[in-house]
């Protein structure tokens, strides 16, 4: 008779509660992590893995990715499942509304909410959850129905969509959105979102810091406006030109209005999505400063921590908001490093070749927006964030801790007794080119093509069980939904 499932020996534990990893074995039992001590004794162990001296960081919660965006849902939620295993993604929070993509229809979500369950249940090889979008009035009065009945503690504002078009230009918003006739997508919309999801917290008080509003922030008049700018100038072209098109201004405008409609409606759990620029994440610590009260988080996604509009492969970079120059780049780091940023994530959206690009493929405001990258989330971070002297233990705070606890995910997020057994082991010592041809997504290009890393991902659990090694995915989809707050 044993004592655990497993023992995960020789490994250098990586915790949000230090800075540097530890020398531990890891034994699960059940799925939860029963112990993580040194010299546990093999024996007592069903099955035995050796580590073979590689970090052990907690499983990634991405808390940013697109399972269906640009492809069927049930295809997405099995094929990019496999990208997050290869990277040490073990929870996936994805963002889903109402309207053109996704499922392309409209209607209440007690309708269609059903269906996104059912589509991904028993497909996907890691666990996932789900933000939903309030996107018409009818959908603000389910906000307490989706908390109570299908866990669902987390909310989202588009808030250029109604006035600008998802890939560059303006468009017909009445037939993208699929919101009732008479219906507008606009700043009252997003100060009723507010309102119902406070309300919820009310209703929900044990529940209440779980529950938050997340918002990306664009501003749709001034994108408008400087995309008929650069196209008519002709200057730019590519991602630069794509950058310009929607300033960094757009996002510190729309940073200002979210966190003063949060502090109108009294709503203090709000997240700012993939801040790109100085000007954003300067606009997001001012209004911090103004609004003490709002409990802010900010994110920030691997793509625009590794890549700029110049080092990126092609246009298959192009994304809502924008890669940015350099300057960017090094300014997110800067906040990075002092813990201005809250977590990072990956963005994750496939959209394969036959989609990304337009005709012709060289123009950037024909392109869709968005790309993939879970599978290089851990090991971008490890790579550049050593190289700046970025803690190990603030890796796995950036990359798991953090989401989870905002989130509603409590057993996830830490290499501790007590929480879900969801590891990645990581070769530090391995340096590697990124080619999308070596990828488990079903995309066919990266934007981070050629670029070398010094970390890689060898090895990932989900609850204990062994979902990718050797360089591939193991056994059959494990993945459970994530009914929020998880191991209640």
């Amino acid at each position: 008779m044993t004592d655990y499932d497993l023992v995960l020996t020789n490994v250098r534990v990586v915790t949000d509660e230090q800075d540097e990893p530890q020398a531990a074995d890891i034994a699960v039992r059940d799925g939860r992590i029963a112990l993580v001590a040194p010299g546990v004794d093999p024996a007592r162990a069903a099955r035995v893995v050796d580590g073979g001296g590689k970090l052990a960081f907690p499983g990634v919660v991405d808390a940013h990715q697109h399972w269906g965006i640009y492809n069927p849902l049930d295809e997405d939620a099995a094929t990019e499942s496999r990208a997050c295993a290869q990277g040490g993604v073990t929870s996936v929070l994805s963002y889903m509304r109402t309207g053109r993509y996704y499922l392309n229809k409209g209607g209440p979500y007690a309708d269609f909410f059903p269906e996104v369950l059912e589509r991904t249940a028993g497909r996907a090889h890691v666990d996932y959850a789900y933000h939903l979008a309030p996107m018409s009035t009818a959908h603000i009065d389910e906000i307490p129905a989706l908390v109570r009945d299908h866990g669902v503690t987390s909310f989202k504002v588009f808030m250029f969509y109604g006035g600008h078009g998802l890939h560059g230009r303006s468009a017909d918003q009445s037939s993208f959105l699929m919101t009732p006739e008479g219906e507008r997508y606009d700043y009252a919309h997003f100060e009723f979102v507010m309102r119902g999801v406070q309300a919820v917290r009310e209703e929900f008080p044990g529940l209440a810091d779980q529950i938050s509003l997340s918002l990306h922030c664009e501003t749709a008049e001034i994108m408008t406006a400087y995309t008929r700018l650069v196209e008519e100038a002709g200057e730019l072209s590519g991602l630069a030109a794509y950058s310009a098109s929607r300033p960094q201004h757009s996002e510190g405008l729309a940073v200002s209005i979210a966190s003063y409609l949060a502090h109108e409606t009294g709503l203090p759990t709000i997240n700012l999505l993939h801040l790109t620029s100085r000007k954003a994440v300067d606009a997001a610590v001012r209004m911090g400063r103004a609004f003490p009260h709002i409990d802010f988080r900010r994110e920030v996604t691997v793509g625009h921590l590794l890549a700029d509009i110049d080092t990126a492969h092609g246009i298959g970079g192009k994304v809502n908001p924008p890669l940015r120059p350099r300057e960017d780049v090094e300014a997110l780091w800067e906040y990075v490093l002092d813990g201005t940023v809250d977590w990072v994530v990956s963005d994750h959206a496939c959209c394969r070749e036959e989609a990304k690009f337009g005709d012709p493929e060289d123009d950037v405001f024909l392109a869709k927006s968005g790309f993939g990258g879970a599978e290089y989330l851990l090991a971008g971070m490890v790579t550049e964030g050593t190289r700046r002297g970025l803690s190990l233990g603030r890796v796995a705070a950036l990359t798991a801790w953090n989401p989870a606890r905002r989130y509603g995910l409590p057993t996830k997020g830490r290499i501790a007794a007590g929480y879900d057994a969801d590891i990645a082991l990581v070769d530090d010592g391995h340096t590697w080119t990124v080619r999308a041809a070596d990828s488990e997504s079903t995309q066919e290009y990266t934007p981070f093509e050629g670029f070398e890393l010094t970390a890689r991902v060898t090895d990932t659990f989900l609850r204990g069980h062994h979902v990718y090694a050797d360089g591939k995915v193991c056994g059959d989809p494990l993945g459970s939904y994530l009914h929020r707050p998880t191991g209640g």
